[in-house]
Parts: structure tokens; C-alpha cells; sequence
């Protein structure tokens, strides 16, 4: 037996595997296939432990999927511009691109040492002109279809990026990728319309079976649908309409005051000329440098300034005074909001900080004001103490003639209010969503330029697609403040229309655009006359199992469904949605708990554990750590046990072959009664494990899996155990169960520990081709159960004994060994229950 040397045999095998083409795509017609697809990453310098996580998981589903009989696709790319390498090419003083491709080539090669099965010859690098021209293609397309809009709104800016954000981009008022604190600026920017798609985009997410619910509950939160209606209040003295959106309709007698976001297109004609214009435009722009995220926020403190207009309620008639306040937002609704503080909770807060009445109009029946107003129709009271707004469904009081009916969302008070506003044509049923259209403009070179020429003649008009790529300028010089906008070799151009002198659009597309669709081009990476080619993608997709962060739940992931969808509209693709199954991997934490993360310094790299333990000691301790889904803690500790098991388990293998101790197997025939039972336990678990293992990597339970095998170990070792004279004969004449159980660990490895097992298979067991293009191994159910069970003996459900019992023994038979076991417990009372949980325990109860 040779030792195990994983230092030798992993760059071997990546070699063989690399010279004959191993992980390359198989497009076998009569297979059925499985894309199996982890996010790809940003090059930002080498990986470290959290990417490995991810990736691992893949790849033992990759692997496990080949040897289950499926066509595979496992690719890998890179989401190669951004932000980062812009940076760094100004530090450095150098070209983004030569920072990203040395990066890749790094990444790369940490990926191929990890044994990760990607087909190379299938990657897709974003910043690559043959990829981004294609981006351009889609942008192109989406405007042919009215999905792109260019117009001038308040947008968040983050100062320290010098670019735009869209709102997904902004967490709790900060930039996602910086963490500086947003500002809003009003300009003119381009703009997906991601909302045409809100209603679909919602209702999809119940197709999204495969999906961890608090992802679909998060999207479900962003598009954020509510059904409500349109209410019109007039501007007193004129004949002008404010008009908000509201959900509680049936609220409407209990409006004390108006707000207006601070954002409000006409709040600046709106003051003209009164006493509190200066006081009131000086507020909106002070309040404008907080996000929106940040201001709608309910924990937030309340600020605001009366316009001294008013307007009137169009259900009773009462002049109600205009506010404008800083947690009302322009993002949602109409930037208008009628206020009922004592329904609403930031009403309430806004209107006791400025002595603003909160009249009642609904009441719960143990309110202490509902026997004195239940039934009043007129207001009675005008405002009350409470310590809190009433935000439950109740009973509408002081609300005319809708008095005593029940109020709240969907109610029968709110239906007869909006049913009268309409009557009265000031008001109109209507569905309102959170989501906003996506700002793609970004104002930085590192990024997919946006196809599309400024003409004083003609206007805003599309680059053709016979002219794409537009490609970025390669001698651009950013550390001396140079831009695609000051580029005049860039900007420069002819206008395709009129032939006239013409600029290009200087903004480049949110590197989101370019990850939203990648997935699609792997299913045909070299076609230059499409982004892919249909049947290739409708062949592959969607991918089966998509693995990735959490934290793209809202941005990438809603993208990437609202693009299929689109897709699949211009005739391109045949499904509604393009990921399968999502496995969102939990975060590996260093000694101290905090993330691991480049920006903290407190990364572990694989190659550093490589060099010590191997690739495969690495991959089986993150899959070992815990389930995929929860965080991780880092402990070297786990890689130096995994490394000895690693060591334990190859001994095994060469044992159970023969080729160490006596080179004589076991030949049930010739075996003790004793070495009999223990050659049985080892085909039972045989069996049992092999079932386990195929469910458990099925349902993404890879630390499960591992433990499963470990306990076939420990039983094939207890087996190896015992004295040759016992159980062993010459191995010419026996050993078929010996020889199927070594084969079967190094197949259930495989996916696992690829280098360790494609060594065992060719050098143990001499078997031909590779591991991985084996049969998974096949299991018998009924040679998994066990003659003799173990049971626990509980009395008053404490356990007092254990006792072996027949696996079909009778409940009558267990009752009696079980009083047997524990008479001395018992101590002579008699038993006033026995409770048999078949093959668990049996509690005896006193």
C-alpha cells in the first residue's frame, strides 16, 4: 500500500484531467440534463475560504450529477467590470483591464487547484468586447420594445463612487459597495423599466418552489404590491388636484393634515410667493442628502415644515393644512400622502411632535372611547391622547355615513368609501407597487458603454447593431482625471441618421446589466452572430441548481428574472424563469465571528491550507463544516481532522482490496458465526449509506452525507478488525463484498475528494477511464434494514436501559424485554403505560 500524498497526486490528475478534455460538456441527446451554475465572481484579487464554500457545493453536485447519468453543465466567468479595478488602475496608475485579466489568471488557477470541474473552453469574461457587444445587443432590443427610457429625477448619489445608485443599490441610506452615505441629486439618467414586468415578477415567485422563502418574501417585500385607491383633494383656491395613493380609504374622516415629499415636483410653485417658501425649499433640499431607504425607515425621527397651503377633503369638505415632511418619499405613491395619525403609526408620531389633532375614526370594542362614540356620526371628539395609533382592523366612528361599518384593509368600510369617491369622481380603485424602474446609469469608465448618440439634429438615437461593440477607449488616462466624457476620441462621432456631427453617451451601464444574463451565453459561448442561440439555451435551462449569496436576493436575482422574462417575450427563450432551485450558502466567519472579507483583512486562503493539507482535505472540511445554508466558523482544527480521515479512510480502501495486511479477503462461506455478523453489518450499511448519501447530496445536506460515509468507515474498519484466521480466506477464492464495498467509498468520494478518489480507483482498485465517469453506486432498500434493532428503555422518560430486539419483533415482545430490562427500576410498582415507538424506544410510565 502507498500512502496517501496528496501533494503528488492532485497536480497529477489535474493534469490528466486538463490533457483529456475531463469536465468539457458532453452533449448526449439521449441523457437528460442538469446545470448546475454558481454565481461568478467579481476579480478582485485572489480567493479565500467563503468563495470555496461556494464553489465546493457546486462542484459535488456537478460531479454527483455526471456519475447519476445526467449531461452536465458546470461553467465558470467572471463579473469583470466595476468599480474596484477603475480604483485600482488609478492608484496603480495602469489600465483596468491589465488589473481584472491578472486577476482572472490568478482566480483561474486557484479554481483548477481546488479540482473544480468547470469546461474552461466555455468561459465568459464580461469585460471581454465579445461578450459586452452583446449587452449592448439586449439594450438595443430592450428600447426597440419601450423598455428603455432616458428622463431627469432625483437620484441617489454616492460622492465617494462619483456615481449614481439604484435604489436596491442603497442599505439603509449608505452605498452597497462603499458604505458612504448617499445624497439625492436631480439628473437625467437611463432607465430600465422593470416594472412593466412587477405584476409577473410577483406572481412567479409562486413557480419558485426550489426557493428559500425568505428570498421570495424579500422580493416579494421590494415589488412590494398593494391595492389601494387614487384620491383626489384640490388645491384650495384653484382648481388643481393633489392626488395620493392610500390603501385606507375608509380612514379618510380621521385626515388631520397633507404631506408632501420633500422630492414633490411642484412643491416649488406650490410656495411661490408665501412667507414660508424660503423656510420650506431650504427643508426639501436639506432633507433630500438623506435616502429615501433611510427616511421611510419608522424608527427614524420625524421632521417637517407647514407650506401654508391647504386642501380639501373631498368626503366631508374640511380644509386639511399642507406639511412638507422628511418620511414621505417621492419613490412611492404619488409623493403625496393623505396623514390619519390615528390609524397610522408615523402620523402618529409626526402629528404629537407638532400638536396636529388625531381624531378618531376607528376604534377597536375595548377602547375605553367606543361605548361614547360607537355609533356617532358627527365629530364628537377632535383629537385624543393615545400612546399609540390604532392600526388594527375596527369599527369607523365620527365617519358619517360610513359610521359602524368595519374598517381596515379590503373591508367593507373601505369598500363603500372608495365606492362613493368614485361616485363622486374623486377617487378611483387602483394597484400601486414599491418597485421602482431600474436606474442603470453609471458615470464611470469600467463598464458596458450604453449604445446610443446625441444629435443636435435628430435627437437621442441608437447606435446600429452592425456598428457594435461600441467599444471603451484602451488609451484613456484615468489617473490624470481623464473620462469617456473628455475622450473626444471616444465621444466624437457621426450620427447614424442625418451623418451630421454627433457625441456618444458618456455613461456606462450598472455592471448588474452584465450579470443578469451571463448565465444564457454559457449555453453557447462562441456564437458571434447572437448572444446564443435559442435551442442551444432552451436545451440547458433554466439552471437546475443556481448557488449563491443571500445578499443578491433583491439586486442579481430580480434582474436576472426580470431579463428571462423579457427574453422570453422577444421569442428568444421558452421558460418563465431562469433558476431552478437556489441555494443561498452561508457566510464563513473567521476565530472572532466577523465575515471574511478582503476589505477587513481577516481572509484565510485555500492555498495556504492546500500547501499543507491538499485541495481535497480542504473541500471535504467545508462541506463537514455544517449545513450550506448557515454560517460557518473557520477552525483549522476541522481541516487537520479531516486531512487524518482522508488518511484512515485510503488504508481502508487498500484494505478491504487486499493490498495491505495478509492480501486474503473475506469469504462469507468459510466465516465464524461472529465475522459473519460483521461482515453482514458491513453489506447492510453498504447499502443504508449509499441510500443516505444519494438523498442527502440530492437535498444539498453535504455535511450529512460525509458523516454518513464516516459511519460506513467505522463499520468496514470494525469488520478489518477482526484476526485473519476468523474470517479471511485466500482472496483467489473469495471477497466479492469486500471488493464492492472499497468500490463503493471511492465512488461516494468522488464528488468529494476527486483527486483522492480517481487515485484509488486507477492504483487500488485498477479500474479504467476516470472515477467520475463511473455509475453512481446503486442501493437496495431492502438489504439496508437490520435483523436486530436497538431500542431505548425510558421509565418516566428518563432512559434506564437499552435492549436488542428482532427489527419485526412484535409490540407485545418489546413490552415484555423492555419490563425485563428495567425490573430493577421498576422496583416493584406497576407500570400504568407502555408506549412502543417503533424502532426508537419504548417509554414506560409509572
Amino acid at each position: 500500500m502507498k500512502a496517501y500524498n496528496p501533494h503528488e497526486i492532485e497536480p497529477r490528475w489535474q493534469g490528466v484531467w486538463a490533457e483529456t478534455n475531463q469536465d468539457a460538456v458532453r452533449e448526449d441527446g439521449s441523457k437528460p440534463k442538469k446545470y448546475v451554475l454558481e454565481m461568478f465572481p467579481y476579480p478582485s484579487g485572489d480567493i479565500h475560504m467563503g468563495h470555496v464554500s461556494n464553489y465546493t457545493y457546486g462542484d459535488v453536485l456537478a460531479r454527483f450529477s455526471r456519475m447519476q447519468g445526467f449531461d452536465v453543465l458546470h461553467p465558470m466567468g467572471w463579473d469583470a467590470f466595476g468599480l474596484p479595478a477603475e480604483n485600482a488602475a488609478i492608484k496603480h496608475k495602469s489600465h483596468p483591464a491589465k488589473w481584472t485579466y491578472a486577476n482572472i489568471d490568478t482566480q483561474q488557477a486557484s479554481f483548477q487547484r481546488m479540482g473544480f470541474s468547470y469546461d474552461w473552453d466555455r468561459k465568459v469574461v464580461a469585460c471581454d468586447p465579445e461578450y459586452y457587444r452583446w449587452g449592448q445587443w439586449i439594450f438595443l432590443k430592450f428600447w426597440e420594445r419601450g423598455l428603455v427610457e432616458r428622463r431627469n429625477s432625483p437620484v441617489n448619489w454616492c460622492p465617494s463612487c462619483g456615481t449614481v445608485l439604484a435604489n436596491e443599490q442603497v442599505i439603509e441610506g449608505r452605498c452597497w459597495r462603499c458604505d458612504s452615505e448617499v445624497e439625492k441629486r436631480d439628473l437625467t439618467q437611463w432607465y430600465f423599466k422593470i416594472t412593466d414586468y412587477a405584476q409577473e415578477l410577483l406572481d412567479d415567485l409562486d413557480q419558485l418552489g426550489g426557493w428559500p422563502e425568505r428570498v421570495k418574501q424579500q422580493q416579494a417585500n421590494w415589488i412590494g404590491r398593494s391595492e389601494g385607491a387614487n384620491v383626489d383633494f384640490v388645491l384650495e383656491g384653484t382648481d388643481e388636484v393633489i392626488t395620493v395613493f392610500t390603501t385606507r380609504a375608509d380612514t379618510l374622516f380621521g385626515c388631520s393634515f397633507f404631506v408632501l415629499a420633500p422630492e414633490y415636483k411642484d412643491l416649488p410653485k406650490l410656495v411661490a410667493g408665501l412667507p414660508q417658501e424660503k423656510e420650506v425649499l431650504e427643508f426639501a433640499e436639506a432633507a433630500k442628502k438623506v435616502s429615501a431607504v433611510e427616511r421611510a425607515q419608522g424608527n427614524r425621527e420625524k421632521h417637517g415644515v407647514f407650506t401654508g397651503r391647504y386642501v380639501i377633503n373631498p368626503v366631508n369638505g374640511e380644509r386639511v393644512p399642507v406639511w412638507v415632511a422628511d418620511y414621505v418619499v417621492a419613490d412611492y405613491g404619488t409623493g403625496a400622502v393623505m396623514a390619519v395619525p390615528c390609524g397610522d403609526q408615523r402620523d402618529f408620531e409626526f402629528a404629537r411632535k407638532y400638536d396636529l389633532p388625531i381624531i378618531p375614526i376607528i376604534l377597536g370594542e375595548d377602547d375605553p372611547l367606543f361605548d361614547q362614540l360607537n355609533g356617532e356620526k358627527s365629530r364628537v371628539v377632535t383629537s385624543v391622547d393615545w400612546e399609540e395609533a390604532m392600526e388594527a382592523e375596527g369599527v369607523l366612528v365620527q365617519s358619517g355615513e360610513f359610521t359602524g361599518l368595519i374598517g381596515g384593509k379590503h373591508s367593507p368600510g373601505e369598500d363603500a368609501v372608495v365606492k362613493a369617491l368614485e361616485d363622486m369622481g374623486r377617487g378611483h380603485r387602483t394597484v400601486e407597487f414599491r418597485l421602482r424602474d431600474w436606474l442603470i446609469s453609471r458615470q464611470r469608465y469600467w463598464g458596458n458603454p450604453i449604445p446610443a448618440i446625441h444629435c443636435p439634429e435628430c435627437g437621442v438615437v441608437p447606435v446600429p447593431e452592425e456598428d457594435l461593440p461600441v467599444r471603451l477607449p484602451e488609451d484613456i488616462d484615468l489617473a490624470a482625471g481623464e473620462t469617456l466624457a473628455t475622450h473626444e476620441g471616444f465621444a466624437q462621432c457621426t450620427c447614424p441618421k442625418c451623418g451630421g456631427a454627433a457625441r456618444r453617451e458618456t455613461d456606462t451601464m450598472d455592471t448588474f446589466t452584465c450579470s443578469s444574463w451571463y448565465y444564457l451565453r454559457y449555453t453557447d459561448p462562441r456564437n458571434d452572430s447572437a448572444p446564443f442561440a435559442s435551442d442551444k439555451a432552451n436545451r440547458w435551462m433554466p439552471v437546475d441548481q443556481y448557488i449563491g449569496g443571500i445578499e443578491h436576493a433583491i439586486l442579481h436575482l430580480l434582474y436576472s428574472r426580470f431579463f428571462t422574462k423579457v427574453m422570453r417575450d422577444m421569442g428568444l427563450l421558452d421558460f418563465d424563469e431562469p433558476f431552478t432551485n437556489l441555494l443561498c450558502q452561508g457566510m464563513v466567519l473567521d476565530a472572532n465571528g466577523e465575515v471574511m472579507s478582503k476589505s477587513k483583512g481577516n481572509v484565510v486562503s485555500p492555498e495556504e491550507m492546500i500547501a499543507e493539507y491538499g485541495a481535497d482535505a480542504v473541500r471535504a472540511t467545508m462541506l463537514f463544516m455544517g449545513p450550506p445554508d448557515k454560517e460557518k466558523l473557520w477552525n483549522e482544527d476541522g481541516l487537520a481532522g479531516m486531512y487524518k480521515f482522508l488518511n484512515r479512510l485510503w488504508r481502508i480502501v487498500y484494505d478491504l482490496v487486499g493490498e495491505a495486511g495478509d492480501q486474503t479477503l473475506y469469504d462469507p462461506a468459510a466465516a465464524a458465526d461472529g465475522a459473519h455478523a460483521n461482515a453482514m453489518a458491513m453489506k447492510r450499511e453498504r447499502h443504508r449509506v449509499v441510500g443516505k448519501v444519494t438523498a442527502d447530496i440530492e437535498r444539498n445536506n453535504f455535511n450529512t452525507a460525509l458523516a454518513a460515509i464516516m459511519e460506513l468507515a467505522n463499520t468496514t474498519a470494525a469488520f478489518l478488525r477482526l484476526k485473519p484466521a476468523e474470517h479471511r480466506v485466500n482472496c483467489e477464492t473469495g471477497g466479492p463484498l469486500c471488493r464492492e464495498v472499497a468500490e463503493v467509498i471511492v465512488k461516494l468520494m468522488a464528488p468529494i475528494a476527486p483527486h483522492w478518489a480517481e487515485e484509488l480507483w486507477h492504483d487500488a482498485l485498477g479500474g479504467e477511464g476516470s472515477v467520475h465517469d463511473q455509475p453512481w453506486p446503486t442501493f437496495d432498500p431492502e438489504q439496508a434494514k437490520s435483523d436486530e434493532v436497538e431500542l431505548a428503555v425510558q421509565v418516566n422518560g428518563k432512559v434506564k436501559s437499552k435492549i436488542m430486539v428482532a427489527a419485526d419483533a412484535e409490540d407485545d415482545a418489546i413490552r415484555e424485554a423492555a419490563l425485563s430490562a428495567v425490573s430493577n427500576a421498576l422496583a416493584g410498582k406497576e407500570p400504568r403505560k407502555v408506549i412502543v415507538v417503533k424502532g426508537r424506544l419504548v417509554n414506560i410510565v409509572l
